[in-house]
Parts: C-alpha cells; sequence; structure tokens
C-alpha cells in the first residue's frame, strides 16, 4: 500500500481512496488511472468492487491516512494495534502497532485432541485467513452470495478484454497450518497421520462441494481459477515428497482436475512460495497449469535449473524480478536482471511476467517504473 501511494505521486496522479481488499496483508486494488499508464494483462475478480461503493467503509492507517476497506471487516484500534475478534470475542488476528500486516494469532485446534472435526467450519470461523477473504467476500456459498459473484464476474467480463484471475483458494496444507498451528501440525503428519487425513477429509467435503458451484458461477466470465497453499521455506519444501505425496497430492489432482471437467476452459494457477523444486514433478503430475510466485532467490529455484527441468510442463507465472533486486537495486542492474529471466523463462513458451510476490513498502517508485520499463522494452 506504502508502494501505491508513492506510485501515484511519482506518475503525477491525484491521491487515491485506497481501496484494501486484502485486509490481512493490507493490499490495494490498482485503479484505471494506473493501469492506463502500466498496462497489465491480468486482473483479479475483485476489481470490480472499485465501482461498489456500498461495499465499502471508511478507515484510516496508523499514521492518519484515510483509507477504505471492506464494510464487513470489524476492525478495533486499541492501544497495542489493531485486532479483530471472533464470533465468540477471541482475537483471531492483530496488526501491532509499527507493522505493516495483521498476524493470526487463533489456532483452533491448536490443544484439542479432536478426531472427528464435526465443528470444522464453526473452528475455521475463527481463523483469519478464513474469515477475512478478499472480494466477493463475504459472499458465500449460498444462493445469493453465488448469485452475487457470477454478478461480479459478468460486470467486469464486459468492462475488460484482459485476462480475469477468480482466487478460490482451496487451501490444504496452510488450512491445516492455520487451525493446528504449524509447528503441531508437522508433528501429527509425522506421529498421527491418520488424524491428519480424517482432517482433511472433512475440509475436502467442503472444498469439493464449493468448487463446483464457484466454477458453476464464474466460469464463463473468468480465465484463471487460483488455489493456494505455500509449501517452501527459504532452503528447501516444508516437508518431504513422501509426505506431499501421502497428504496433499492426491487431493490437490482431485480439485484442479475438477475445475477443466466442470469447464475446459478455464486454467488453474497454484500459488506457491518458497523452494518447492523437490515437490514440483509431483504438483505438475497433480495437473496444475502455472505456479507462482516463482522465487527465484530460495535454493533450488534459479531461473534456469527451472525452466530446463520443469519448463515444457508448466508455466511459470512470476520469477521476473526477485524482490532484494527491486528494493535496493540500481536501474542498471533491474534491468539487467529482469531482461536475464525473461531471456531464461520465455524461451519456447510458458512465461508469464511478474515481480516475485507483493510489491513491498520499501521499494520505491522509481525503481517500480524501471522494472516494468525493462519489461516493455524486452519482452513480448
Amino acid at each position: 500500500m506504502q508502494s501505491y501511494i508513492k506510485l501515484r505521486e511519482a506518475l503525477g496522479l491525484p491521491p487515491s481512496k485506497l481501496y484494501i481488499y486484502d485486509f490481512i496483508q493490507q493490499l490495494v486494488l490498482i485503479e484505471d488511472d494506473v493501469y492506463e499508464r502500466i498496462p497489465t494483462d491480468v486482473v483479479q475478480l475483485g476489481q470490480v468492487y472499485l465501482g461498489r461503493p456500498d461495499y465499502w467503509q471508511d478507515w484510516t492507517l496508523e499514521d492518519g491516512t484515510p483509507c477504505k476497506i471492506p464494510a464487513y471487516i470489524n476492525v478495533v484500534r486499541r492501544d497495542d494495534g489493531d485486532v479483530v475478534y471472533g464470533e465468540d470475542g477471541e482475537v483471531i488476528c492483530i496488526k501491532k502497532k509499527g507493522c505493516l500486516y495483521f498476524e493470526q494469532t487463533c489456532f483452533p485446534y491448536a490443544d484439542s485432541d479432536d478426531e472427528a472435526f464435526d465443528d470444522i467450519l464453526q473452528k475455521l470461523n475463527k481463523i483469519m485467513w478464513w474469515k477475512l477473504g478478499v472480494p466477493p467476500a463475504p459472499a458465500g456459498y449460498d444462493e445469493a452470495g453465488l448469485a452475487r459473484m457470477r454478478e461480479d464476474a459478468k460486470e467486469l467480463r464486459s468492462k475488460t478484454d484482459k485476462a480475469i484471475y477468480a482466487i478460490f483458494g482451496g487451501n490444504l496444507v496452510e488450512m491445516s497450518q492455520f487451525a493446528f498451528r504449524i509447528d503441531n501440525i508437522m508433528c501429527e503428519m509425522a506421529l498421527s497421520p491418520d488424524r491428519v487425513h480424517k482432517f482433511l477429509d472433512k475440509l475436502m467435503e467442503m472444498h469439493r462441494a464449493n468448487l463446483k458451484k464457484f466454477v458453476d458461477a464464474v466460469g464463463d466470465y473468468v480465465d484463471i481459477i487460483g488455489f493456494g497453499d505455500d509449501m517452501g521455506t527459504q532452503n528447501g519444501p516444508q516437508f518431504s515428497p513422501d509426505m506431499y505425496r501421502e497428504f496433499y497430492q492426491p487431493r490437490h489432482k482431485e480439485l484442479w482436475s475438477a475445475v477443466r471437467k466442470y469447464n475446459p476452459d478455464l486454467r488453474t494457477n497454484l500459488h506457491c512460495c518458497g523452494s518447492i523444486d523437490r515437490l514440483l514433478d509431483d504438483i505438475i503430475d497433480a495437473g496444475i497449469d502455472s505456479i507462482n510466485p516463482v522465487q527465484i532467490s530460495c535454493s533450488g529455484m534459479e531461473p534456469e535449473h527451472l525452466k530446463e527441468k520443469f519448463g515444457d510442463r508448466m508455466a511459470f507465472w512470476g520469477g521476473g524480478c526477485a524482490s532484494n533486486v527491486c528494493m535496493s537495486g540500481t536501474k542498471e542492474e533491474i534491468e539487467a536482471h529482469v531482461k536475464h529471466n525473461i531471456d531464461i523463462f520465455s524461451k519456447g513458451s510458458g512465461f508469464i511476467f511478474q515481480h516475485v510476490h507483493n510489491i513491498l513498502a520499501n521499494v520505491s517508485p522509481e525503481n517500480f517504473l524501471a522494472m516494468f520499463d525493462a519489461v516493455r522494452g524486452y519482452g513480448r
């Protein structure tokens, strides 16, 4: 958000109302006047909410900057920071003073020995990543919510010739970690695998039903269905390929293949951070079309290695400019870095340029514009 404010100033554009569509990460929707200056090829389904004033409420950032946030979010400013409460009064997340993002504080199965998980939906509603979704959230999978999603997708399709990315989520790895806490779920996978399978089976019941409804609602108007599951660290996967194959790959395959079954014209993308080259063979076998954000600074994620080993089987959506280069590089270094990555990833086909993950708050507009100038000058 801070980088967006600076970018608009650098482009000579008037101040934005700052529509924070991703409340947890404090990400804003990009407005049309910026897209006119920096053309892109893809928009997110939530983009249509720039034209829905009733969706937003006024809020202020910690420094007093006015902004807009989704009207359904009830955030309270306390002495120690900004918090969101769950339905039964516990704090589910906090953005402490001086911080830029919200952090999860409630892990509903962290101290539980439950093995039936009959209350899974109630528990998931205590998790910030489940509760505080991006637009069209809080529209749900009931009749009214699905009608809203379809209306949104149809309206956006009528207004843009860009590819439309619709986030479904379908998180399995992450939702396990959000529910149990990451240290607990790693132990459970090793020591109580049957319990983990029971949890994942319950989660899949919801994902199966919701994915069909989601694709039926928006599939005629969008191009990509987005899934998410971070599985990497800086130095390697969070778990072994064997564990991925046991717990997650069969379920990923079921979800990803279902999209094409429901609508053959749709493509799928998996957002998965970190060093995942040891998992990519199995991820590809599970049927995903593209991977994002291609974190090239991590171990085993060098562009040359990824393109040579996997480039004929999947598209790389990202990896265009590493965050550390965009933050601290000179204009010349950024240009050389971007050209190098485009040259490698774009050989043949299967490359969609994107900066590696979000543009961070300390990226200068000069460096951001240098990155896009390099893309326009060298890409195709």
